[in-house]
């Protein structure tokens, strides 16, 4: 039998090139939230995926962007993180926007620091191989990526060969969790950013980046059930309104489609109750950034 190996492997790249889309496809369960709207993802979250031998710990990272807020700076500080302490770092690019100037930075910032990389062009279910050369050649002459991968996240296509060349460039070493865990997420942030995504998914506009999420209690029932109290925390007392919706429509909208993928992803029933705080400022507090696993400034 072939030694163990594992080792980290960091996706990074710009908002909406299917990072979390990828991570969960990889693990082939719902570990990041997803949503149409940039910048969805806010951690970093683990994935653990056992491939022959080896052992696949997957990072998916926030979105590289321009930081305005105390919130986005530390969201993008876990991405650079994430990609200077794992063995291997995935530039996922959206092939359809191509070599776009945040691409670009994010590649040359990812050469300079001279770690292995892989480039891992996305969505090529959406347009055709003579637009991919070019684009792994432009990529490719801003540094030299030491392999290249064609994929798409959404159909599976190419992600066999990709997990394969994953194992095979694991370090030899014992694996680091049991196969059969899917992350190292706990369950009370897992079931926080699984509303959060219902918030993305349900509302429009500004209103989901001025949300946050906290589980309160999560409490284990003599039934084999959980109990799950959240509360939403948002910046103004109108997103609040919004939220709630006419005679609490909206919250409970919410609140039934992330009770349903919970119960899935936990595999038990889930009694999940939300309240809707207005709380000015959150995005800016170092205790709020801590909830959210992102630290303070710094």
């Amino acid at each position: 039998m072939s030694a163990p190996r594992c080792g980290y492997a960091a996706i990074i790249g710009a908002p909406n090139a299917g990072k979390s889309t990828l991570l969960n496809r990889l693990t082939g369960a719902k570990l990041s939230i997803v949503s149409p709207k940039a910048q969805t993802t806010r951690m970093r979250v683990l994935g653990i995926v056992p491939r022959g031998p080896a052992q696949i710990l997957l990072i998916d990272t926030p979105g590289v962007f321009a930081p305005r807020r105390t919130l986005d700076r530390a969201m993008v500080r876990a991405a650079w993180a994430g990609a200077q302490d794992a063995d291997l770092t995935l530039l996922l690019v959206d092939a359809r926007a191509g070599a776009t100037p945040p691409v670009r930075e994010i590649a040359t910032r990812l050469g300079a620091a001279g770690r292995p990389c892989w480039l891992v062009l996305n969505k090529i279910d959406l347009l055709g191989a003579a637009q991919l050369l070019p684009l792994t050649a432009t990529l490719n002459a801003l540094v030299s990526f030491a392999a290249t991968f064609m994929v798409s996240a959404a159909t599976g296509d190419g992600l066999d060969a990709l997990l394969d060349a994953l194992a095979d460039a694991m370090p030899a070493g014992p694996h680091l969790y049991p196969d059969d865990e899917l992350t190292d997420l706990p369950d009370r942030l897992l079931a926080a950013e699984i509303v959060r995504e219902q918030i993305f998914l349900q509302t429009h506009e500004e209103v989901p980046y001025a949300t946050t999420v906290e589980t309160e209690s999560f409490t284990e029932r003599a039934d084999g059930s959980v109990r799950i109290e959240a509360t939403v925390y948002v910046s103004r007392p109108g997103h609040k309104a919004i939220l709630i919706g006419e005679g609490g429509k909206r919250i409970k909208q919410i609140g039934a489609q992330a009770r349903a993928q919970l119960g899935g992803l936990l595999e038990r029933r889930v009694h999940l109750f939300l309240n809707v705080k207005a709380r000015a400022g959150w995005d800016e507090e170092a205790g709020r950034l801590r909830a959210l696993g992102l630290g303070g400034e710094g």
